[in-house]
């Protein structure tokens, strides 16, 4: 009987994408182009089944988003599209680039027109055919609102400022984690500029700032900034490295709440920034940051 497991399947998905290859990018719209993964297969990496001890959603923002008027004149804008961590599946990234490219030869009637064609893709490609449970969103920002737009830096205590030796640049090591069990809990943010990891096909480095929030026992900061340190030569996409820092923090230093977000600086136009938390909140501000 053919090896099915988690592994397997993930891998059997990604021989099938676009990364990695040569490719023609195409100027006139096309919903195909997007290749959804399923998230299943990482997750049972992780011990995990079913609904996800976690909300949160993974926050996209396009930078190089362009089409045509009905008079053929180019218009532009930036869009944001959020990603329910609920979906069953995410969206490639270098396919979502080259969907995104297909609008630049296209003529839409209005923004709105363009809004409404994406907000119907990717939830359809989420889903990859699956009952909706969480609808995605997307919101444009138009050029005239372009000034409004915020850089901010992840608000918190950086761990950075630790002088630290580290020996551990992957596997992810997350027995380097401790916390003090023994004392009084605390409640605190904590942040690094530290995180790197690498696209699973093409190896290339994608770079990120991290936040942790979190009440419970104390985590020791440096076996944290060690830990965070150990993805350095990991392969794994943005949203997987995210849930797998959530879950390690969960089991070895048994926060009673937390959550972790990454905002990674952005390739080919887009950049992706998944947040998850143990119990419902608000969504982080969606600021960009100085290496965004």
């Amino acid at each position: 009987m053919p090896d099915r497991s988690p592994l397997t399947e993930h891998a059997a998905a990604l021989a099938g994408t676009l990364l990695g290859k040569a490719t023609h990018y195409p100027d006139r719209y096309d919903a195909s182009l997007l290749e959804p993964l399923p998230r299943a297969p990482k997750r049972a990496e992780l011990g995990l089944a079913g609904q996800p001890p976690f909300v949160g959603a993974d926050v996209w923002t396009a930078y190089e988003l362009s089409w045509l008027n009905t008079r053929g004149k180019p218009q532009v804008a930036l869009a944001h599209v959020t990603v329910p961590c609920e979906s069953t599946h995410i969206i490639e990234s270098k396919s979502f680039k080259l969907y995104l490219n297909g609008y630049n030869g296209t003529r839409f009637a209005s923004a709105d027109e363009v809004r409404e064609r994406l907000l119907a893709d990717v939830n359809a490609a989420i889903w990859h055919g699956g009952a909706m449970q969480a609808g995605a969103g997307v919101r444009l920002t138009l050029p005239e609102d372009f000034g409004a737009e915020r850089m901010q830096e992840l608000a918190g205590l950086c761990l950075d400022r630790l002088d630290i030796a580290c020996d551990r640049y992957g596997p992810p090591a997350p027995e380097l984690l401790t916390a003090a069990f023994d004392e009084q809990p605390v409640q605190e943010t904590l942040t690094s500029h530290l995180l790197k990891s690498n696209c699973p096909v093409t190896c290339q480095p994608d770079w990120g700032s991290v936040q942790i929030a979190y009440s419970g026992p104390q985590i020791d900061q440096a076996s944290l900034l060690r830990y965070l340190v150990s993805f350095r030569e990991h392969n794994e996409f943005h949203e997987h490295c995210v849930e797998r820092i959530f879950m390690d923090i969960t089991r070895y230093c048994r926060p009673a709440r937390l959550m972790v977000q990454a905002r990674y600086t952005r390739r080919g136009g887009l950049d992706i920034n998944p947040w998850r938390a143990s119990h419902p909140q608000a969504a982080p501000a969606s600021a960009r940051t100085a290496r965004q």
